[in-house]
């Protein structure tokens, strides 16, 4: 971003920096909201303390840390460190300090209570690593790929993923000029749609039906890379006989894809030699069965060998990250989430160290030993973002302390028995995460960017992971931080620490602030072959992925039951906002303030509606109000509506003022993904019901 600073520090607009060598000049409207976002009325500048009576009042922030650590300090003697759990909200993951400082705080009190957006989101990728294997020389990428294929996601609007994320349109349009074939499947002609080669439009929810579809027609077309699959599959002859029966026909009965064009798909995808990916996103991790069908879609690239081969070059080997071995082989799947702790409510292990946010509520409700009582959420909304709000609410309420680290007066916040604003993105250095910067950066680049204006002259405000340094040194805990303990009588500066989190990385620490911003010039890093010992192979068709396809076998052309619900309930991203973030900024309300419910015009036709007219969408948990918006790009029986909007459930704000939260919908004592105990999301079966014109919006 190029920022105006006026003469009082403040920053008078943002825009594109047109001579950044990935963004090119490239620029959501959420990063465009800079000033609004750093000097709007909006955002809380001082500590705030609720009362019994469920007012806020600003305290001094040293008055704010001594009293969350006395009730801290009081809750983990009385109950032990289970009692503490930590909430990493997306804001928090995008920073390398506050990501890893978050993670090691808690650490510092013996607790594994950590959660996070991930295991709401898109945690079946995980799910997936670990039961099927990964390949350690990378996937094949977007710069030479000869076709890709994007399931349920929408790069051009969530400007994440694929290979998209820092200039979509430009580089898709790039791909496509060059050659590339693009595939794209979802209920809904997205804008990302619009570019595609082919479109199979299936009816949500059916992705398991869909990716078996296209595994049987690429292994019976023997359309596979044999010698790579004898080489490094496991299982190949099992993952046959599980998809069998999703022939063309069963397909398009269940799915609602021609078989013409699953066919198209699959000669298109795999037909003859080619480079190129599978990506699925949101759309499919949030639907049913969302692990049985990340999976199944990740066995498209594997038993195509769409992966990186001895001698290859890697276009971004990591700058932050150590400097190892890119080998051409297969880490086995290590099923981490049947080792280790599990979760008092439903049994459920960790992955990647985190606990699943499915039950937090739960964990925090159910009473013995372990309960939650102390909740620190660390840039995230989890109360619009966890399924089945009144639960979510009801929980949050009954904890004993709750910390939002948050700069706006959110849903959580609002819950919180403390608030502590933090420094905003231009008021303090930041790195990226190196965990995520060969996703979001297509070549190595120096990821760091100083601090470019002061926090308001009258703020009292902090970094997110000053504050937990500071409650940790007052109840006499050391934080390791990326393996080294800090002093705890003395904090450290932003970029000691930026220091401890790249003290192993490819470049230096003083290289990448030194070159912020600009391309690294690193030597090139080739995938070498495997090592000697390695008899590693990815685990298509385990006995568990065998019995989820069965089970969606068994039900048989029409699918699950629908009962009087006979529509879907997808969820989309809007280009205005970032899930609950920036709703209230000016810029935002005068698009939009509320989360419509897009319809195919047919269906609307068919129950009588006009567009703008009330509804109520209704599920078997809950119901909420719309407003009904035509879409001739939806598939036929599809609502599409936003999640995250809406206010806390018994608010009186109206809906064309707030919008509503579509985990109303949803519960979480029922459609828990096993493994991850992912809720459903998206693919909800709901009906619509026309509001009385008396009904209260």
């Amino acid at each position: 971003m190029v920022l105006r600073i006026d003469e009082a520090g403040r920053i008078a607009a943002a825009h594109g920096d047109k001579d950044h060598p990935l963004t090119r000049g490239y620029a959501c409207i959420k990063g465009l909201q800079a000033p609004e976002a750093h000097h709007g009325p909006q955002r809380l500048l001082r500590p705030q303390k609720r009362l019994e009576d469920g007012r806020f009042v600003e305290i001094p922030l040293e008055q704010a840390l001594d009293e969350i650590a006395v009730r801290l300090g009081a809750i983990i003697e009385r109950d032990g460190p289970e009692a503490l759990a930590t909430f990493r909200g997306t804001i928090n993951v995008f920073s390398a300090v506050s990501s890893q400082m978050l993670a090691d705080w808690l650490k510092a009190f013996g607790s594994t209570g950590f959660y996070s957006t991930m295991t709401i989101d898109q945690s079946a990728k995980w799910v997936t690593v670990e039961r099927l294997g990964y390949w350690g020389g990378g996937r094949q990428t977007l710069d030479d790929a000869d076709v890709m294929m994007l399931i349920g996601c929408n790069p051009l609007v969530s400007v994440a993923g694929a290979g998209l994320a820092s200039n979509p349109t430009l580089s898709i349009k790039a791909a496509k000029a060059r050659g590339l074939k693009l595939i794209v499947i979802d209920p809904r002609r997205t804008e990302t749609a619009l570019y595609a080669d082919l479109y199979l439009q299936p009816r949500p929810g059916e992705d398991p039906t869909l990716a078996a579809g296209l595994l049987r027609l690429i292994l019976t077309q023997g359309f596979e890379d044999r010698a790579f699959c004898e080489r490094y599959v496991e299982g190949l002859e099992d993952l046959r006989r599980a998809v069998e029966p999703f022939t063309p026909e069963y397909v398009e009965a269940r799915a609602g894809v021609p078989a013409a064009d699953l066919r198209a798909a699959a000669e298109m995808f795999a037909g003859q030699p080619r480079r190129g990916i599978a990506n699925a996103g949101t759309g499919v991790t949030m639907a049913p069965r969302s692990n049985l069908s990340d999976h199944l879609y990740d066995c498209l690239n594997v038993v195509c060998g769409r992966f990186l081969r001895p001698g290859e070059i890697i276009p971004n080997p990591g700058a932050m990250s150590p400097a190892y071995p890119r080998r051409a082989e297969v880490y086995p799947p290590q099923r981490a989430w049947e080792q280790g702790p599990r979760s008092r409510i439903g049994g459920y292990g960790m992955l990647f160290g985190e606990k699943m946010t499915g039950v937090l509520a739960d964990e925090i409700l159910t009473p013995g030993p372990g309960q939650v009582r102390a909740l620190f959420v660390d840039g995230g909304n989890p109360v619009s973002a966890i399924p089945d709000q009144r639960k979510v609410v009801r929980a949050f309420r009954d904890l004993e302390l709750l910390v939002a680290i948050e700069p706006y007066m959110t849903t959580t916040a609002r819950l919180a028995h403390y608030i502590l604003p933090p420094k905003l993105f231009y008021e303090h250095a930041d790195l990226a995460p190196p965990t995520y910067e060969t996703s979001l950066f297509s070549r190595p680049i120096a990821a760091y960017t100083p601090a470019v204006i002061e926090p308001p002259s009258d703020a009292e405000v902090i970094e997110d992971w000053e504050a937990l340094w500071a409650i940790a040194s007052r109840l006499g805990r050391t934080i390791t931080f990326a393996g080294e303990p800090l002093d705890m009588t003395r904090p450290p500066t932003s970029d000691q620490l930026h220091a401890l989190v790249l003290r192993q990385a490819r470049v230096p620490f003083e290289t990448t602030r030194e070159h912020a911003g600009k391309l690294l010039d690193l030597p090139p890093v080739v995938v070498e072959p495997p090592g000697p010992d390695s008899v590693g192979r990815f685990c298509v068709a385990p006995a568990d992925v065998q019995a989820e396809l069965a089970a969606v076998a068994e039900e048989g052309a029409a699918g699950a039951a629908r009962g009087s619900y006979d529509f879907r309930l997808t969820s989309r991203r809007l280009r205005e906002v970032s899930n609950s973030m920036y709703h209230d900024f000016p810029a935002v309300r005068r698009r939009l303030t509320y989360n419509a419910a897009h319809m195919n015009p047919q269906d609307l036709a068919a129950l009588g509606l006009s567009a703008g007219e009330r509804v109520f969408v209704v599920s078997e948990h809950g119901r909420i109000p719309a407003i009904v918006e035509p879409e001739d790009g939806l598939r036929p029986g599809v609502v599409s509506m936003a999640h995250s909007w809406g206010g806390l459930p018994d608010d009186p704000e109206p809906y064309e003022e707030v919008g509503a939260f579509t985990g109303l919908l949803i519960s979480t004592d029922r459609d828990l993904d096993p493994i991850n105990a992912m809720p459903l999301q998206s693919a909800i079966p709901v009906r619509i019901e026309r509001a009385p014109a008396s009904a209260p919006a």
